[in-house]
C-alpha cells in the first residue's frame, strides 16, 4: 500500500514537472523574464500604478511577449527573439505616471537581455540596486528625475555596453565612482541636480564620451584635467570648482560648448580658449576670473559665437580683440571692473560689421566703470537692430550731457532710452 503511494505521488510530480516544462515549451517569452517583470512591477507601490499607466495593463496571466501591444500589456516593454526562438525582454520603458516605490534588486537578476531600462521621471526612491551590474547587455539607462538617494553604486563601472547613462535630478550624494572610467561604450553622461561631492574622477579612458553634464552639484577641486579628447558639450555650472582654468581645455579638440558657470575659478581666461578650434559657447560667468589673455592671432581665427564672462573681478580696458572674432556675435562682459572707453571696434561690429564676420546681436557691457562719449555708430542705430547695454557706467552722450556713474553723483536711468537698441 504504502509503495502505491509513492508511485502515485511520483507520478503527480512527474505530471507536474511535464505540465511545467510543457507550459514553458509553449510561452514564448522566456520564464526567468517573466519572473524579473513581475519582480519589477512588485517594487512598485501598488497604490501609484494607476489605470490606463503601462503597469495597469500588465496581467501575468497572459504570456508578455505573446500579448504585447495588447489589452494585457499595452506597453512598457519590448521582446526580441533569439536564435533558439524564445522571446527575450530587450527593453524596459515606463511611462511618467508616477509610479512610487522603488526599483528591486532582485530583477535586475533576470532580465540579462536587457539593452534600455528607463524609468525616469517617476517618483521612485531608495538605493540604486547593485545589481545593476548583471545587465550585461545594457546600453541605456535612464534613472532621471525621481527621489533616488545614496551612493552612485560602484558595479555600474562595469556596464562596459553602456552608452547612454542619466542619473540627473535625484537625490545622489557621495562622489562620482572611479570605477565610471570603465565605461569604455559610454557617450552620454548626466548627473546634475543631485547632491554629489569630492573632485571629478579621471575620465581619460571613455574615448566615446561626447557630452558630460554634472551641473547643480557640490562638487569641488579644480576644473577636471583627465577628460577624453572625444567631449563635444561639458557643463560643471553651479557647483564648488575652484583654482585656475587649465590648459588641458585646448587637448579637448572636438569641444563645442562648454558651461562653468557658477563656480569659483579664479585667475586669468587663458589665450587657449579664443584659440581653440571648435568651441563655439562659452560660459564663465559668476566667476572670481581677473584678467584676460591676449591671443597671438587677436582672435582672428576664433570659432566663438557666444561668450559670456560677466559677474567676474577682470580689470583693465575692454578686450578690443573680442570685436575682431569673425564669428562672435553675443558678448556679456556686464558686472566686471572694466575702466575706459568703449572701443570704436565694438561699436563698428554691432552697427557697421565687416564683410565675413557676425555683427553683435547681444553686447552687455553694463555695470563697470566705463567712461566717455557712447561711441557714434551706437548712437545713429534704428531701434531694434540689436540688444546693447550700457547701463550702470560713467558714459555721456551729445548734445545733451546725461551722466550715468556707478556709485556716481549724477546718474539716470533713462539715459540710454532714446538710442532704442541700447538698454538701460
Amino acid at each position: 500500500m504504502g509503495s502505491l503511494c509513492l508511485s502515485l505521488s511520483t507520478l503527480v510530480l512527474m505530471m507536474l514537472t511535464a505540465s511545467e516544462l510543457l507550459l514553458r515549451g509553449d510561452s514564448k517569452t522566456y520564464w526567468g523574464d517573466v519572473k524579473g517583470l513581475k519582480k519589477l512591477k512588485k517594487g512598485f507601490d501598488s497604490g501609484s500604478v494607476t489605470p490606463g499607466s503601462c503597469l495597469s495593463s500588465w496581467d501575468f496571466s497572459v504570456d508578455p511577449c505573446d500579448h504585447i501591444f495588447s489589452d494585457r500589456f499595452t506597453c512598457g516593454f519590448r521582446c526580441d527573439l533569439n536564435i533558439s526562438g524564445i522571446s527575450r525582454v530587450t527593453e524596459v520603458s515606463l511611462d511618467q505616471a508616477g509610479y512610487t516605490g522603488s526599483l528591486s534588486f532582485s530583477a535586475c537578476n533576470y532580465l540579462p537581455y536587457l539593452e534600455t531600462l528607463d524609468l525616469a521621471d517617476n517618483s521612485l526612491a531608495g538605493s540604486i540596486p547593485t545589481s545593476l551590474s548583471n545587465l550585461t547587455r545594457l546600453r541605456r539607462l535612464g534613472l532621471s528625475g525621481n527621489f533616488f538617494s545614496g551612493e552612485i553604486p560602484t558595479s555600474i563601472g562595469s556596464l562596459f555596453a553602456l552608452e547612454e547613462l542619466y542619473l540627473d535630478h535625484n537625490q545622489l550624494q557621495g562622489s562620482i565612482p572611479a570605477s565610471f572610467k570603465g565605461l569604455s561604450s559610454l557617450k552620454r553622461l548626466e548627473l546634475q541636480g543631485n547632491k554629489l561631492s569630492g573632485e571629478f574622477p579621471d575620465l581619460g579612458p571613455l574615448k566615446n564620451l561626447t557630452f558630460l553634464d554634472a551641473s547643480d552639484n557640490a562638487i569641488s577641486g579644480g576644473v577636471p584635467v583627465g577628460l577624453p579628447g572625444s567631449l563635444i558639450e561639458i557643463s560643471m555650472r553651479n557647483n564648488s570648482l575652484d583654482g585656475n582654468l587649465t590648459e588641458k581645455i585646448g587637448d579637448l579638440g572636438f569641444l563645442q560648448v562648454m558651461d562653468l558657470s557658477h563656480n569659483q575659478l579664479s585667475g586669468t581666461v587663458s589665450s587657449i580658449l579664443f584659440q581653440h578650434p571648435s568651441l563655439q559657447q562659452l560660459t564663465l560667468s559668476y566667476n572670481q576670473l581677473s584678467s584676460i589673455q591676449v591671443p597671438s592671432d587677436m582672435g582672428a581665427m576664433s570659432e566663438l559665437v557666444a561668450l559670456d564672462l560677466s559677474y567676474n573681478q577682470l580689470q583693465g580696458l575692454l578686450p578690443a580683440f573680442m570685436a575682431m572674432m569673425p564669428k562672435l556675435s553675443a558678448l556679456s562682459l556686464e558686472k566686471n571692473k572694466f575702466t575706459g572707453m568703449i572701443p570704436s571696434q565694438y561699436a563698428l561690429k554691432v552697427a557697421v560689421p565687416s564683410e565675413g564676420t557676425s555683427s553683435f546681436a547681444r553686447l552687455l557691457l553694463g555695470g563697470n566703470y566705463l567712461f566717455g562719449p557712447i561711441p557714434g555708430p551706437l548712437i545713429a542705430m534704428k531701434p531694434g537692430s540689436a540688444n546693447v547695454s550700457l547701463v550702470d557706467n560713467c558714459l555721456y552722450r551729445c548734445p545733451e550731457t546725461f551722466f550715468f556713474c556707478q556709485g556716481g553723483v549724477q546718474k539716470s536711468s533713462v539715459a540710454c532710452k532714446s538710442f532704442g537698441p541700447v538698454i538701460p
